[in-house]
């Protein structure tokens, strides 16, 4: 019986697999941001992209 306690205090107590998990939260909300950030942007970016050529069209008319 003694010996099952300390096979789950040590499973307890091991932190192995934590930064590796960490890590994994940290890119998956760089991730999410940037996708976050480049929808907000695609409108703008949209739009400037119409707004130069119809400035060139009506330029070449």
């Amino acid at each position: 019986m003694k010996n099952i306690k300390q096979v789950l205090v040590t499973i307890l107590k091991d932190e192995s697999g934590q930064d590796l998990i960490e890590y994994a939260l940290v890119a998956g909300l760089i991730g999410l941001g940037a996708v976050v950030a480049m929808t907000g942007l695609s409108g703008k970016i949209s739009n400037s992209f119409n707004s130069i050529g119809s400035s060139l069209t009506n330029a070449m008319a």
